[in-house]
């Protein structure tokens, strides 16, 4: 018999998204990995929760999820946290998923579904979704200008995840490629200073850089 893993969603501004699953998973736990043990322990504290909580972030998730595994050989319940949303998407967690499927198969991984940056954005954006491709953060250097190319040529929208200090590069590097390209930028998710604005790239950064508005991480759909 080997233990349990737990892929659990937390919220990704507002404390009280959640869920009561997410809460009980991270109660009845015998451990949890973080991406970042500051960020998950200021949640546990909020629910007066006490719990071990190790890192297991990009960097180390390769030699991690090797404890992981041996954790679930002793018939441990892990769960597994990033700082914000759900796991594996433009987050850790896929490597440690991965690793427990090939090593130890007959263990129970489960997911334990809540709030994602991703699927907030959408409900609010007012853009037709039946279909679209998500991006997540678009690469730095190598690959970026053809990912921006792709972009501007895409016939359905096209969903992508940017920081607060890149925001304004990003707009101004979609100007060039697409300057008409209506966008949907969303910021500050469940958070008191929640906000959707849409124009084109243009338009948005003036918006932005005018209202000083590049706080926060942000959404766009284009």
């Amino acid at each position: 018999m080997a233990g349990k893993l737990s892929i659990v969603a937390t919220p990704i501004g507002n404390l009280g998204d959640l869920t009561f699953r997410a809460l009980w998973n991270l109660k009845e736990c015998s451990v949890v990995y973080a991406e970042d043990t500051r960020v998950t322990l200021k949640l546990l504290n909020h629910y007066g929760l006490r719990k071990p909580v190790f890192r297991l972030d990009a960097a180390t998730e390769g030699k991690k999820s090797a404890e992981v595994a041996a954790r679930l050989q002793a018939e441990e319940h892990v769960v597994y946290v990033t700082d914000a949303g759900t796991p594996g998407v433009s987050d850790p967690g896929a490597r440690l998923v991965a690793k427990v499927r090939e090593e130890l198969p007959e263990t129970k991984i489960e997911a334990v579904p809540g709030p994602s940056a991703l699927t907030a954005a959408l409900s609010i954006a007012g853009v037709p979704v039946d279909e679209f491709v998500f991006l997540g953060f678009l690469p730095h250097k190598k690959g970026r200008q053809t990912a921006l190319k792709k972009i501007a040529a895409s016939e359905i929208p096209v969903v992508l995840y940017e920081s607060p200090h890149r925001i304004l590069k990003l707009l101004q590097e979609l100007e060039k490629v697409s300057p008409k390209r209506h966008i949907v930028v969303a910021r500050e998710l469940t958070k008191i200073h929640e906000e959707v604005l849409s124009g084109t790239p243009g338009e948005l950064a003036q918006v932005i850089k005018a209202r000083r508005k590049d706080r926060g991480e942000f959404v766009l759909i284009t």
